[in-house]
């Protein structure tokens, strides 16, 4: 009865200094601020921003007859993103800690709700329609499902690295949250959620024997799911050869490939891009690093990897901070915010190069999209709050 006691008055008094938190302490908040971190989000956004509005340009005159719409709402997203940045990185994370079951509830009620009353999109129901604007509900839940598991870890750490049950528990919810994701469908995002919860629970120290387990019944299950519908098997034979079938399921593999070869070192130039004129589907959101291969050439497109690399890096220094500070709440979200965004990245440039079937997954911070913008928002407020955690409880 007293530790239930205990835990309440803690969560009372995480509400009632909620106010003051927020107006508490900016200069010194602003200070602790991770800057490089900063430079390469900051950086990517805009980027991003230039090249929605060069890709989407030829859509968005033939759909909204106006050639600058999709731009327009991409900085509305990209105002929302930063305000949702800020606002989360003013919240102390025992907040998040202590309510990782609401914050579990939530993503379950999110998939459940998707499923119901949900926006269906060529053949796959993943939206919930908010009047102008469509809310992805995998974008939040994923973050919702992280929050959730690094405050288990923290709760049961030695029972996850000591014991198989401790290490399978928190797994069986994930196989829960990806059924939900499967009869969306999205694999994409079934994918990514899983090497979070991976890396998560690798980085914790769990056991390798453990752990090669898992994860070859992970690969066996995720292989399973992608060939037992007729379209992704379809996905990955035209993928090995994308030439044979280009006017078919190879169509927009190789209109991406084109645009790789028509940019060459130095690009064409900032919105000279051919292949954004219906020839490239998706080119403002799913393929717009090959518009941006196109018109920034090989140059472009190792710096904007560049930049990823960097961000991605810090996330992971931030945790590591955390960590040898023994904030391991902050430790373990950061890691897996930065396995988040690693993966996506990986998977979208893979499917943009051909080194991977084409799978529909957002670049985070540059593709066009007002949920994909707003998840990345709130994971990099949760970083940056980790990160001044960190630096204010080194200091003590």
């Amino acid at each position: 009865m007293r530790p239930a006691f205990t835990r309440l008055t803690a969560r009372l008094a995480v509400v009632r200094e909620f106010p003051l938190w927020l107006k508490s302490g900016h200069q010194s908040w602003t200070r602790s601020l991770d800057g490089w971190l900063l430079f390469s989000s900051l950086s990517l956004l805009l980027l991003g921003w230039i090249l929605v509005s060069s890709a989407s340009v030829a859509v968005a005159e033939a759909w909204a007859g106006s050639a600058q719409y999709f731009a327009w709402r991409q900085s509305v997203f990209i105002l929302l993103a930063v305000l949702a940045a800020w606002v989360v990185s003013r919240i102390p994370l025992s907040l998040s800690r202590f309510n990782g079951h609401w914050f579990l509830v939530l993503a379950f009620l999110l998939l459940v709700a998707v499923l119901i009353i949900g926006r269906e999109v060529n053949g796959s129901t993943r939206w919930i329609s908010l009047g102008p604007f469509n809310l992805q509900a995998s974008e939040i839940a994923k973050i919702c499902l992280l929050v959730y598991l690094a405050g288990y870890l923290v709760r049961h750490l030695q029972s996850v690295r000591e014991t198989f049950s401790g290490f399978f528990k928190p797994l069986i919810l994930v196989v829960l949250y990806g059924g939900l994701l499967i009869a969306q469908p999205d694999y994409g995002a079934l994918v990514v959620v899983m090497a979070a919860v991976m890396g998560m629970v690798f980085l914790a120290g769990v056991r390798l024997t453990h752990f090669i387990l898992v994860l070859v019944l992970a690969v066996v299950g995720l292989a399973l799911i992608a060939v037992a519908e007729p379209y992704r098997m379809q996905r990955l034979i035209s993928f090995t050869d994308p030439w044979a079938q280009q006017y078919d399921s190879g169509y927009q593999l190789t209109q991406a490939l084109i645009a790789f070869g028509r940019g060459q070192w130095t690009g064409l130039g900032l919105g000279n891009s051919v292949q954004k004129l219906f020839y490239l589907p998706e080119a403002h959101t799913d393929f717009i690093f090959s518009i941006l291969a196109e018109e920034l050439g090989l140059v472009g497109a190792l710096i904007t990897l560049g930049l990823f690399a960097l961000m991605i890096l810090r996330i992971f220094r931030v945790g590591r901070q955390s960590e040898q500070v023994k904030h391991f709440y902050a430790a373990y979200l950061c890691y897996g915010v930065g396995v988040v965004f690693a993966v996506q990245v990986l998977i979208n440039l893979g499917v943009n190069t051909g080194l991977l079937p084409t799978k529909g997954l957002t670049l985070p911070l540059i593709s066009y999209g007002g949920s994909s913008l707003l998840g990345s928002g709130i994971m990099l407020g949760l970083v940056f709050r980790a990160d001044y955690e960190s630096r204010k409880k080194a200091e003590e």
